[in-house]
This record gives C-alpha cells, sequence and structure tokens, in this order.
C-alpha cells in the first residue's frame, strides 16, 4: 500500500535518521577521537549523509530537533 501520510510536523525534507554505530566499524582517524566508549549514534540526513556522532541516543535526538529536524529511529 503506497498511501502519502503528511503527518511529520517538518515535512519529508527535514527528517533525520539515528542509529547505533559501533566504534569498532568507524574509520580510524575517528575512532582514534572516540576515547573508551564502545557505541555512539549517528544522525543521518535522507539522503544517507552522516550530519553527527554523538555519545548518546537522547542527545542525538536533542541535537536534530534543535536543529528544527525530526528524529527517527534507525535499527
Amino acid at each position: 500500500m503506497n498511501t502519502p501520510y503528511g503527518g511529520l510536523p517538518q515535512g519529508a525534507d527535514r527528517i533525520v535518521y539515528v542509529r547505533e554505530i559501533a566504534v569498532d566499524d568507524l574509520p580510524d582517524d575517528v575512532r582514534e577521537q572516540m576515547g573508551e566508549v564502545d557505541v555512539v549514534y549517528s544522525v543521518h540526513g535522507v539522503d544517507g549523509r552522516r550530519l553527527a556522532l554523538v555519545a548518546d541516543r537522547k542527545l542525538a535526538f536533542h541535537l536534530a530537533r534543535e536543529h528544527d529536524f525530526t528524529p527517527v529511529s534507525v535499527h
């Protein structure tokens, strides 16, 4: 079924995706900056670009909302 849904407050162009990333999966230069954490959260645009890496999920959602984006969890 392909029914349009206009229920998101900012529309499709203002959505970002938040997902958990294992620090071991990051490039070496980024991994060196992570310290002793094992997991970080990545905020991605609808085009797949990584916009930010943050320490926890709550911060990722807060960051997105502060910049007028609607955050959506991705597994």
